[in-house]
């Protein structure tokens, strides 16, 4: 008899289903389960992943994304444990998670419903772990930020129940859908998941029916898991708070009646407009609040110039035209910042260098544009040179402020760099230290911890597993990896809430696996090591490649006459070049080919595979390849190379 049916529904997640896959798979041996996975048409190659690494998976693929509630309840309909176990593909469970819950249950009749102590990827409690019914009362208090400032308080800490011990056992109202274990019955008596739910909600409404049927759900704190993702994970995003309060607002409309469903729904339509007036600022903010200081700081800094430059010269203030000098700075301007951007000056993390090559190209581009103009509208030459170093002086500035007062992301010191120690056995060293090496993390330091004996002999080993304090504070290590094929899960998540104090990160790599998982904060949805496939789509490459691909397009067009007449198909060429120009289609991409690896394209005309008559079905490498060294060199190669084959 199958004692518990685990759930698990996947929309593009493919690395972190991996690793919880390997995690319950091992939980999964101390009792009878069976393990579905609903994938709701992920595009990520997680069903391929699913069907090689885990062939025991019952696996449902969905050719669409039905949902939350639809997936889950797709699995429940087939399900035959007697305890049916909700859980998140973003966690990690430990070896005796599943054997606990069981036997609490089993002891426990009245339970009808449990959750377990949930932590996020850095070993922090994650306060959803627990939660209070959100009546008007509590979502006021939660919305306005009193159970924030009262946690402790039993009136105002009742979103998070934060005023309970995390520790203890409890009664809850809540239990959170990352990881919800019911009993089968239950859920035969009281109706399965709600399919109004599309997101979010469905967990309240499933506990909430659970405790009006007479059961009670319980917060059992004596088993943890990882949940990266967390309660917080892209709280900020106008996506999130439409999609969860609308959700509230069905709940509310469910279940609550009256005057407290009108407050209720009065409070959700407050909460949607201020939240999302609040994320549209901050992303303005983010996206606008340096470029704007930018173009102030040189528009101030080429006036004074002028006056500087007209008093030292000994020249009339009438000299030039107002009207030309405002049209010339302000083209100055934007000619500078422009080419900066395209020179990847405003990415992150910033590098002056970048700043200093766009500022330099963009005043070659003025004083080719100033040759061509008549003379009776050319401005100073001596101007532009000074503006110049205006530009460069103003951004300097700018930015040297920025670091001075710690602003995030704009540090002039390269904060990525980590210092690394990876825990396991000596193979396991080998295989994960050389899949960070073909990743593009920058690292200062990587040294061996052993887990069992002293490996003197391996030139990285750095100490012991049980010196992992010490090891912590003589190597300055920020990051450290657990290697999951030699340690427990239960071992690393207690090592994880021991070493939470040493302001480290942590990351775990699973056994035969290309990537390696973790959260570096509890804002972020967790972040992942793996080879990078996607140079191409890097902000300053796409850029780079849309530049290259209408000026192209631009120089074949005025080639066209010799150009078309020896293509080897001449029906497409004018729209092939016309599409490109428009940016509907690249010169250069994957051609037909279609592999889960490679990231999202433009249709293109040409690929790699071209340059060396290679079939559709084994171009596969050559396209990984293309796509992980991407550079515009490569594009103008291939262009040059099938210049016969622009019309294909």
């Amino acid at each position: 008899m199958v004692k518990l049916s685990v759930i698990i529904v996947n929309y593009n997640v493919k690395h972190f289903i991996e690793q919880c896959l390997f995690s319950v798979f091992k939980a999964a041996e101390a009792l009878p389960c069976e393990i579905f996975v609903v994938d709701n048409n992920s595009v990520d190659g997680s069903t391929t992943l699913i069907k090689e690494k885990f062939p025991h998976v019952i696996l449902i693929e969905n050719k669409i994304n039905t949902g939350f509630s639809v997936a889950n309840n797709q699995a429940i309909k087939l399900a035959k444990g007697e305890f049916v176990l909700l859980l998140n593909p973003d966690t990690v469970v430990q070896e005796d998670t599943f054997s606990k819950i069981i036997n609490f249950m089993e002891q426990t009749p009245d339970a009808g419903g449990l959750g377990v102590k949930m932590l996020d990827g850095q070993g922090n409690f994650a306060p959803e772990s627990k939660r209070g019914l959100p009546t008007p009362e509590v979502a006021f208090y939660k919305m306005f930020g009193f159970s924030k400032f009262f946690p402790r308080s039993k009136k105002f800490g009742k979103y998070h129940l934060s005023y309970l011990d995390e520790n203890d056992i409890h009664s809850v109202d809540v239990l959170s859908g990352a990881f919800m274990l019911i009993r089968k019955s239950v859920l035969d008596n009281i109706g399965f998941l709600d399919e109004t739910f599309f997101m979010y909600g469905e967990d309240i409404d499933l506990s909430y029916r659970i405790t009006k049927s007479g059961f009670k759900n319980y917060y059992f704190p004596k088993t943890q898991i990882i949940h990266y993702k967390g309660e917080s994970t892209k709280r900020s995003s106008l996506n999130y708070v439409i999609i969860f309060y609308n959700a509230m607002a069905i709940f509310s409309k469910k279940h609550f009646s009256g005057s407290n469903a009108f407050v209720f729904n009065m409070l959700i339509r407050f909460a949607i407009l201020l939240k999302a007036t609040l994320a549209l600022l901050v992303r303005l903010m983010k996206t606008f609040t340096v470029p704007m200081l930018d173009f102030l700081g040189i528009i101030l800094g080429l006036f004074l110039t002028k006056q500087l430059y007209i008093q030292n010269a000994h020249l009339q203030t009438t000299t030039y035209s107002e009207k030309l000098v405002a049209f010339a700075f302000l083209s100055y301007a934007i000619i500078w910042m422009v080419s900066v951007y395209f020179n990847s000056g405003y990415d992150k993390p910033i590098k002056l260098f970048k700043i200093v090559r766009g500022i330099l190209i963009g005043t070659l581009f003025i004083l080719i544009a100033y040759a061509l103009l008549p003379e009776t509208i050319r401005f100073s030459r001596a101007l532009i040179l000074l503006g110049t170093i205006v530009a460069f002086m103003s951004m300097f500035i700018l930015r040297i402020l920025l670091h001075l007062f710690k602003i995030k992301t704009y540090s002039l010191i390269d904060e990525n760099v980590k210092r690394i120690a990876i825990v396991g056995e000596e193979d396991e060293f080998n295989r994960v230290h050389h899949l960070i090496k073909l990743t593009s993390v920058k690292t200062g330091f990587v040294g061996f911890v052993s887990i069992e004996k002293n490996n003197d002999y391996q030139p990285m080993f750095i100490g012991k597993f049980n010196q992992i304090d010490e090891i912590i504070k003589v190597h300055h290590i920020n990051e450290i990896i657990f290697c999951a094929k030699d340690l427990s899960s239960q071992v690393i998540i207690n090592s994880m809430l021991k070493l939470v104090s040493n302001r480290v990160s942590f990351k775990i790599a699973p056994p035969e696996s290309f990537s390696i998982i973790g959260s570096n904060h509890i804002d972020t949805a967790g972040d992942l090591y793996m080879i990078d496939f996607n140079s191409i789509s890097k902000p300053h490459n796409k850029r780079k490649k849309r530049l290259l691909d209408f000026f192209s397009a631009l120089v074949i067009l005025l080639l066209s006459p010799i150009l078309f007449f020896i293509q080897d198909k001449k029906n497409n060429f004018f729209s092939n070049c016309f599409y490109v120009l428009i940016g509907r289609y690249s010169w250069v991409g994957f051609g037909k080919t279609k592999n889960q690896h490679l990231p999202e394209m433009k249709r293109s005309i040409l690929s790699p595979t071209m340059l060396h008559d290679i079939e559709i079905e084994n171009s596969k490498l050559f396209n990984l390849q293309y796509a992980k060294d991407y550079n515009v060199e490569k594009d103008m190669h291939i262009i040059w190379e099938c210049i016969d084959k622009l019309g294909n």
